[in-house]
């Protein structure tokens, strides 16, 4: 005889999407209401988004502007993993030396140098060497921010809020992307494509300048302590 036993449906998948809910509101009000977190945050999400607009295009700026070999341009990619490497073994003794406010400025000012630098670039070395710079600025950056971040969120939160605020960090990045794209797209033809090819470098350079301005009176060394004395008292 078939028995057919009737069991109540599981309301656990019905509680996860509201659970899930409550946890994202209770992350984003978080870190909303922390005022320095909430502007590193944001600072964050312009600083990814005006980095991509250029990196966008290395590709064709590499083919096409500086005339590249496929063999060249395996090596032109390696100027990023180079300065991550030198990144991550100096990152605690260039903030410990200069100290963390200035680190971080260094990743901005740095973004600014090395695209107006590749901007007029003919050769791969030198966007190597600033491709490695780059992205020796932006392992400094991570490593500040992320053990901020740890020391500063609670420990029940942090989850949370992490993921809202890589929300606005790595969200940015298509915006970034698009740009970059949507700029050769729309100049090609009023401009050269060499100058065209060779503008996102310098509108990322021009917008890196415009942050520092808004943004390096908020990321001094003197906020940076606060906030963590802060959350250890």
């Amino acid at each position: 005889a078939l028995i057919v036993t009737w069991l109540p449906k599981s309301t656990t998948s019905q509680r996860q999407p509201a659970k899930f809910r409550s946890e994202l509101r209770e992350g984003l009000s978080w870190l909303w209401n922390h005022d320095f977190l909430r502007q590193l945050a944001i600072i964050l999400g312009l600083l990814n988004a005006i980095g991509t607009i250029s990196f966008s295009v290395l590709v064709l700026f590499a083919q096409e502007v500086l005339g590249t070999s496929a063999t060249e341009f395996a090596l032109l990619s390696t100027g990023s993993a180079a300065g991550g490497v030198v990144g991550g073994w100096a990152a605690s003794w260039i903030s410990k030396r200069i100290g963390p406010g200035r680190s971080l400025a260094f990743t901005i000012i740095g973004g600014a140098v090395t695209n107006t630098v590749i901007g007029f670039s003919n050769v791969w070395p030198i966007v190597w060497l600033m491709s490695a710079v780059f992205m020796l600025g932006a392992v400094l950056w991570n490593v500040i921010t992320v053990s901020l971040r740890q020391t500063i969120i609670p420990e029940h939160l942090l989850g949370r809020v992490n993921s809202v605020y890589r929300f606005f960090a790595w969200g940015m990045i298509p915006v970034g992307a698009v740009g970059g794209g949507l700029l050769v797209a729309v100049l090609d033809g009023p401009l050269s494509r060499d100058a065209s090819l060779r503008a996102p470098f310098f509108c990322s350079a021009a917008l890196h300048l415009m942050l520092a301005i808004f943004a390096l009176p908020k990321l001094t060394t003197a906020r940076i302590e606060a906030a963590r004395s802060m959350a250890l008292t």
